[in-house]
């Protein structure tokens, strides 16, 4: 079995780390280069960091505390927020960056995946996709959750891989911080249509979630969280010891 990844997710908003349910309501957490740094030092196998609100707010990313992040971890890092252009690629690898997270760049210009993938190769680039159900269907949403694009999500995500993204976020936005459990059945049907690594987020609320995660959907690659990481709840060494224990393959 291939070894699942357990990935803390840094919500960046004006140079704090925040996080919210539903992605609404969101309150402040901590510095992100001290909890950048302390989920390096105690087991994450990556870490993701988004600036929430670039694209919302029509700017780049914040890259000064990026740099910082990066000068503090020896795990990768993946990057989004207001990627919209190959020049925003080049600032983010370059501030220390491993990969780079595009979601509504990607929904302006689709073809933003397969050019960066072309110049940075599929590896780097990682497609994020909040999706929220309407009337029954799965629905891209873009400018961080706040807009209904209308197109259906499944074909589309099907669509940014074969153009060479070479990893998949997918974003739950209904079980977004509601900590009781990943949605299964939108990570199976993203799982049904793409070959390339799945990273399944929204709704961690307890170790025993990971669990049926992986369980479930073996397809999937890894499991992000960050409310339960950042407040505690579950501590990433014991995560991962009971998933050993379950039979299913971590990093140790």
């Amino acid at each position: 079995m291939i070894t699942k990844r357990i990935i803390p997710c840094l919500d960046v908003k004006n140079g704090r780390v925040v996080k919210g349910v539903n992605f609404k309501d969101l309150n402040d957490v901590s510095s992100p280069v001290e909890l950048a740094k302390y989920y390096s030092d105690n087991g994450a196998d990556e870490l993701v960091f988004y600036d929430i609100t670039a694209s919302f707010e029509e700017r780049k990313l914040f890259t000064d505390i990026l740099t910082e992040v990066a000068s503090q971890i020896f795990i990768p890092l993946t990057v989004g927020g207001g990627i919209n252009t190959l020049e925003d690629f080049d600032r983010v690898l370059k501030c220390g960056a491993d990969k780079v997270s595009v979601n509504s760049g990607a929904i302006k210009n689709p073809d933003l995946i397969g050019q960066a993938a072309k110049k940075y190769g599929d590896q780097c680039v990682v497609l994020s996709v909040d999706v929220k159900r309407v009337d029954g269907e799965f629905h891209v949403f873009a400018k961080g959750g706040r807009e209904d694009t209308g197109m259906e999500a499944i074909s589309w995500i099907k669509r940014c891989v074969e153009a060479g993204a070479g990893e998949v976020v997918v974003n739950s936005i209904d079980t977004d911080g509601v900590k009781k459990g990943f949605d299964l059945e939108m990570l199976k049907a993203v799982c049904e249509v793409v070959s390339v690594p799945v990273i399944a987020s929204g709704g961690a609320g307890s170790i025993g979630d990971f669990t049926t995660l992986f369980n479930e959907v073996p397809e999937v690659s890894a499991g992000l969280a960050a409310s339960i990481f950042h407040f505690g709840e579950v501590a990433i060494t014991d995560l991962k010891e009971d998933l050993d224990k379950n039979g299913i393959t971590v990093r140790l």
